[in-house]
């Protein structure tokens, strides 16, 4: 018997078609809802405010560019570097109400509205910062792309504890990188800026050393070496 004929009796093709399209609606609407009280935004450009270095920054971006991209692509602040783009570099640190944050994997709509520091915020009035004048007067850097990095991570420490140890000050820069391998530049420019090393110290002497026994079984060269060691104590060598 057709749909026309006779009492209709039963779940018929018309109503699994009206109850889909319902259902269908009905989901939609609450998506779009549960969107809205969560604040999702997306998948296209939305409009943001990015507070940098105290000014505020009115752009448009997807949900899925990240706080580098935005800072360098958007603002121009070239100053934090992306290198990494996985957070094991900390190149890309800045700060975010005054913790440091690895901006390559922070969303920029995460931070909104949220007070962001990069590199360029920490001179003022066209003077570099004691702690910028410190890494150069230390030769603390030589390519620079962890430079800027390296520099928010030690800000963070130094407003947290103004004469740090070498110990806190390594601990501080664990998360940075250096290729070039200027650590110890580094912990002498934290330790100038915080006051607690002057600017014409030198590097720690290293310990000297003197070798208990001979280096070799030849008597001839332990003789050698003990007349080298005698002179190198005269000043003579």
């Amino acid at each position: 018997m057709s749909e026309e004929e006779g009492p209709k009796s039963g779940f018929t093709r018309r109503d699994l078609v009206r109850g889909t399209l319902v259902g269908a609606i009905a989901v939609g609407a609450g998506t779009k809802a549960a969107a809205q009280e969560t604040g999702s935004v997306g998948p296209g450009p939305a409009p943001l405010d990015l507070k940098v270095n105290g000014a505020v920054h009115r752009l448009s971006v997807e949900p899925r560019v990240t706080l580098v991209s935005a800072l360098r692509d958007r603002l121009g602040l070239t100053g934090t570097k992306a290198v990494c783009g996985r957070g094991a570099c900390g190149a890309c640190t800045v700060l975010v109400e005054g913790k440091a944050v690895c901006s390559c994997l922070t969303l920029a709509h995460e931070v909104a509205g949220r007070e962001i520091t990069t590199i360029e915020g920490l001179a003022m009035d066209g003077q570099l910062s004691p702690l910028q004048q410190a890494f150069i007067e230390a030769d603390a850097l030589q390519c620079g792309y962890c430079t800027s990095g390296m520099i928010m991570s030690c800000k963070v420490l130094l407003d947290a504890k103004p004469k740090p140890t070498r110990n806190e000050i390594r601990a501080a820069v664990s998360g940075n990188l250096c290729r070039c391998g200027t650590y110890n530049h580094v912990f002498d420019a934290v330790e100038r800026a915080a006051g607690t090393r002057t600017a014409d110290a030198g590097p720690p002497a290293p310990p000297s050393y003197r070798p208990s026994a001979p280096f070799s079984d030849d008597p001839r060269v332990a003789q050698a070496i003990r007349e080298v060691m005698e002179l190198e104590e005269e000043g003579l060598a």
